[in-house]
């Protein structure tokens, strides 16, 4: 039997959010749902997505 996963959390620890594998950003083999968590919230934004408050890590 095999298993296809489709969706995943945000590899952003603090993030909230759970990411379809073919719209996510993969960086170094993890899966993000924005450039914002993608790049470790370098310049403070957050992924903007409703009810996630991932930039106030």
């Amino acid at each position: 039997m095999t298993t296809t996963i489709n969706q995943m959390k945000c590899a952003c620890s603090p993030c909230l959010c759970i990411v379809n594998l073919s719209d996510a950003i993969a960086k170094d083999g993890k899966y993000y749902c924005s450039e914002a968590c993608a790049q470790g919230h370098l310049d403070g934004a957050g992924c903007s997505h409703k009810g996630c408050d991932c930039n106030s890590n």
